[in-house]
């Protein structure tokens, strides 16, 4: 009679295949809701399928962004709440997205973990799926890593990949951005997905658990308070694109902050002129600012400071373009005005930010 022997298992190594389809099952609900034209969004397959043909597209370019929350994602672990981290993801894909002109069409996402923990994905993925209805994209499929021995414990990580479409002749920047265009800010909703390194270190400066109530906004914990997800502008963006013909260039204020991002979408010998006294800077930053003695240089090249998305467009239509934006729901304010570019600095600044509690 042969010998019994019982060999190691998967499950033994530190890899739960039943866990990871209880957790299919658990967001199969979530991904369906982000149906749009174009995608079933029903996962399960080897590949997501997306029919470009039915979204009305005459020549259409498409365009595709990648991204990540960076460590944010450590403090949604340290915190327990998981319901937001998804919405920043999907926010910091399709807001590079509708920059270029392009509608995002479909998300994917990237989840790994050290152990996998069904309800925590699914609560992950149920933010992704709010983002992605907030973008108007479709989530069609995705990928969960269960991988001991490179993440630890409890810990995660996210990548997101969303694929979007542009008309040809509708590609932005424009190439016709002058000096003397305006340029305007759309508000943020708080620290957005960047310099979360930064962040981590000031609250440990300050000594106060996630669970205190947050300095600047004592109705929230200092944790949630932080994990505010990213705002999402492309539905605003879109409609003022399509509704002015006016939107010369939008750039995505994210990691690089000011200096980074506003040249990347002016043309070679033109930059900007920006007036830090028009910045609504949000309450967390001036926090942040205290409590980390951070300099206003080092604030402008780390974080937003309050604008998420600028919008450069010509003086003559600058009204009806800011009046389109503010119909969508967003703060505008004028934050200044291309000029011609001297020596290497790109953005140069009037006036100083408010940082007064």
């Amino acid at each position: 009679m042969a010998k019994d022997e019982r060999g190691l298992t998967y499950a033994q190594a530190g890899v739960d295949i039943d866990a990871g389809n209880r957790m299919v099952d658990l967001i199969k609900p979530l991904v369906r809701a982000t149906a749009r034209p174009g995608a079933g969004a029903e996962i399960g397959g080897f590949g997501g399928l997306f029919d470009l043909k039915r979204c009305g597209f005459k020549d259409p370019v498409l365009v595709a962004a990648t991204d990540g929350v960076g460590t944010k994602v450590k403090i949604a672990i340290d915190t327990g709440r998981y319901e937001t981290i998804g919405i920043d993801l999907v926010a910091m894909s399709v807001n590079d997205l509708v920059v270029q002109g392009a509608e995002p069409l479909f998300f994917l996402d990237y989840y790994a973990c050290g152990r996998l923990a069904p309800e925590t994905g699914a609560a992950v993925v149920a933010g992704i799926a709010a983002g992605c209805k907030d973008a108007g994209c479709a989530l069609i499929g995705g990928e969960t890593a269960e991988m001991p021995g490179v993440y630890a414990g409890d810990d995660f990580d996210l990548a997101g990949f969303a694929v979007g479409a542009a008309e040809r002749d509708g590609i932005l920047p424009r190439n016709d951005i002058a000096e003397g265009d305006v340029i305007l800010g759309l508000a943020s909703s708080g620290v957005h997905s960047n310099g979360y390194s930064l962040v981590r270190k000031v609250v440990e400066k300050s000594g106060l658990p996630w669970s205190a109530p947050a300095p600047f906004a004592p109705e929230q914990s200092l944790g949630e308070a932080i994990l505010t997800p990213t705002r999402i502008y492309v539905k605003s963006c879109l409609a003022a694109i399509r509704t002015t013909r006016a939107v010369k260039g939008l750039a995505h204020i994210t990691g690089g902050g000011f200096p980074d991002n506003i040249p990347r979408v002016l043309p070679k010998g033109l930059g900007a002129r920006i007036d830090l006294g028009q910045v609504p800077v949000t309450p967390v930053f001036k926090w942040l600012a205290a409590v980390g003695t951070i300099a206003q240089n080092e604030l402008l090249r780390t974080f937003n400071c309050g604008i998420g998305m600028i919008v450069v467009t010509a003086a003559k239509d600058a009204a009806r373009v800011a009046d389109a934006f503010k119909g969508g729901g967003e703060q505008v304010v004028e934050l200044g005005h291309v000029i011609r570019a001297e020596g290497d600095e790109r953005v140069v600044y009037r006036g100083a930010l408010d940082l007064q509690s």
